[in-house]
């Protein structure tokens, strides 16, 4: 049974993640992108909204409880193998040829912000639910893709203080930081993210071709600058 499916509605496709905390791990990333897929070749879809089944959470991010074992094995060419396929996730909802929403209905921590941000725009949830990178307080860097990803999305000053201090920011803080562009009570909040999402009715070659123009930076770090840090196993810093 698929824990993501997607339905389509005028020309809008809504993916919901019901993998749980829709954490990152190889299964997660792999129904994911074959979703993407089935939405792009099979659909008339024209715009994308991501969404999570679960009441409190949006995503969390890695897989820490799958991930740590693998490293703590050094079974390096898993762990190796995973960032490379993660990679191929952010970059894939990066240059998805249709402009895509995530629709954050609980928290996006770590990694799940991180993807949030490579979406065109992001809505929030606004009486529940956290956006943070808690990486400082785990000793995680973030490779340069990621990086590029969060400065797409956020202001510097404030992607600055979140990455070295882990702040926990609100929907309200983050429609007043930009970082997303608007907030509704979970009763509204699919409603409002589906009307927005109707308005967004673009020519797919076009969108495929300003992907590649716009965030040009970005993807030569997801594809060339993270390279040398995943293949030096730098995961974790002491």
């Amino acid at each position: 049974m698929n824990q993501i499916e997607f339905t389509l509605t005028d020309h809008v496709a809504v993916v919901t993640l019901n993998r749980g905390e829709n954490r990152f791990n190889p299964g997660f990333v792999d129904e994911y992108l074959n979703v993407l897929d089935d939405i792009e070749n099979n659909t008339d879809a024209r715009t994308l909204i991501v969404t999570s089944g679960h009441e409190k959470i949006f995503s969390n991010g890695i897989d820490l409880d799958w991930l740590l074992p693998i490293i703590e094995t050094k079974d390096i060419d898993v762990s190796k193998s995973f960032f490379y396929t993660l990679n191929k996730m952010l970059k894939r909802t990066l240059t998805y040829p249709l402009l895509s929403i995530a629709a954050i209905n609980g928290h996006a921590f770590a990694g799940g912000a991180v993807w949030a941000c490579a979406f065109d725009f992001r809505l929030m949830r606004s009486d529940r639910g956290y956006f943070c990178f808690p990486e400082a307080d785990l000793n995680v860097p973030f490779l340069p893709g990621m990086l590029g990803l969060l400065n797409k999305a956020i202001p510097s000053q404030v992607m600055e203080e979140m990455v070295y201090t882990g702040v926990r920011l609100t929907a309200e803080q983050c429609v007043k930081h930009n970082i997303v562009k608007e907030a509704w009570p979970a009763n509204q909040l699919m409603e409002k993210t589906m009307h927005f999402a109707k308005n967004l009715m673009k020519n797919r070659a076009f969108i495929k071709e300003m992907r590649h123009r716009m965030y040009k930076d970005i993807i030569y770090a997801l594809e060339v600058e993270d390279i040398p840090y995943i293949e030096s196993e730098i995961f974790f810093v002491k």
